[in-house]
C-alpha cells in the first residue's frame, strides 16, 4: 500500500459518512427515491420483485458528475 491508497480510503469513508448523514436527517424527504417512473416493481401473492432501474441511473449520473468535478 502507498499514500494514494490511504487517500482513496479516506475519501470513500467521507462519502459514505456524508451519505449516512443525509439519509439519517432527510429520510422523510427522500421517499421519492426508489419510487421513480421506470423503476420495475412486480407484486404477486407470494412473490415480490423490485428493480430500481431509473433510480440506479440517476444515482450513477450524480456520482459521475461529482467525480468529474473533483478531477
Amino acid at each position: 500500500m502507498n499514500a494514494d491508497t490511504g487517500k482513496w480510503i479516506i475519501a470513500a469513508g467521507t462519502i459514505i459518512l456524508l451519505a449516512g448523514v443525509i439519509i439519517y436527517f432527510f429520510h422523510d424527504k427522500l421517499h421519492w427515491l426508489g419510487n421513480l417512473p421506470g423503476d420495475i416493481r412486480i407484486e404477486r401473492e407470494n412473490f415480490r420483485f423490485y428493480f430500481p432501474f431509473t433510480t440506479m441511473i440517476l444515482i450513477s449520473l450524480v456520482i459521475n458528475l461529482i467525480i468529474r468535478l473533483f478531477r
